[in-house]
């Protein structure tokens, strides 16, 4: 079946209208047409039992992880419950129970061991923009030059995770790095616009009015990790945000800056790194090293 059959046009407006963001509405209808493909059929005809059969199928022999499992279900509940208005009791009891795993962070030694092996310059700007303002990945690359409040040395992130706006502090030396980046191409509007090529692949002039390819940031920095010789599992672009929360902790930032930093909906979501910095750690156990020296 082709992927612009009906019912996925009228699911993808629909997701649209629920003013979800344009990767979630991609991954939501992405997660029903791999259903649909599972059991080439309408996934209208598809029964709760099917579905069930499926989410299993993908955790039992797929091996998907549980985030994966979970986007899957949400984009299945969406299109059962809105479209075809069924509410099975399988969307109320199924839930994929996601590891308790730390994430990986690095010294500030090796992040800059690593930022020095990025090349060229403008995978460089990019890695040193995430880590040095704590942005994801596609926040960093959709960034343009209105969002750069020079005066106020802050950039304004615009629809950031669930549909959120937040402002972040820009260091002085990242806006010379963007503002010295910016004119080697002076796109109109984008920091990191994507480069155009001919049909041999070959660059041209002129720019596309849109940004650089995650998976091209992606390459550098496992390109750069692996320059560097930093043998750390698990290390990848979002690795700069976690060492940029974990750093900015050890150096004393209130721990509810941090979370407005990183646009967080809850300080449960950043009390994570007070797991992974041992400056509060050792404050705490000189204290009650103190405290209980009465005994």
């Amino acid at each position: 079946m082709e992927k612009n059959n009906k019912w996925y046009k009228q699911f993808t407006d629909k997701l649209e209208l629920t003013g979800l963001r344009p990767r979630t509405v991609d991954v939501y209808s992405r997660a029903v047409k791999q259903l649909q493909d599972h059991y080439d059929r309408n996934p209208k005809k598809i029964t709760e039992l099917e579905v069930q059969e499926y989410l299993l199928y993908r955790k039992n022999t797929s091996k998907w992880a549980p985030a994966t499992l979970n986007t899957a279900l949400c984009g299945i509940r969406y299109y059962y419950q809105m479209m075809l208005n069924v509410n099975w009791e399988l969307f109320r009891i199924a839930k994929f129970a996601a590891e308790n795993k730390l994430p990986t962070v690095l010294t500030k030694e090796e992040v800059d061991r690593i930022l020095r092996c990025a090349r060229p310059f403008n995978n460089y700007v990019y890695l040193v923009l995430v880590y040095s303002c704590g942005l994801r990945l596609s926040e960093a690359l959709n960034l343009e030059v209105s969002d750069i409040d020079r005066g106020r040395m802050i950039i304004h992130i615009h629809r950031g995770k669930g549909a959120k706006d937040r402002l972040v502090p820009l260091p002085h030396s990242t806006l010379k790095l963007l503002e010295r980046y910016w004119k080697t191409h002076r796109h109109p509007r984008f920091i990191f616009p994507r480069t155009q090529t001919n049909k041999r692949g070959a660059p041209v002039n002129d720019l596309a009015d849109d940004t650089v390819n995650k998976g091209c940031a992606q390459n550098a920095m496992r390109n750069a990790v692996k320059k560097a010789n930093i043998n750390k599992k698990g290390v990848s672009v979002h690795t700069l945000r976690h060492c940029y929360a974990t750093h900015l902790l050890d150096s004393g930032v209130n721990l509810r800056y941090i979370q407005i930093y990183l646009g967080h909906s809850t300080i449960l979501s950043t009390l994570v790194y007070l797991h992974l910095t041992a400056a509060g750690n050792s404050d705490a156990y000189g204290i009650i090293d103190n405290l209980m020296d009465r005994f």
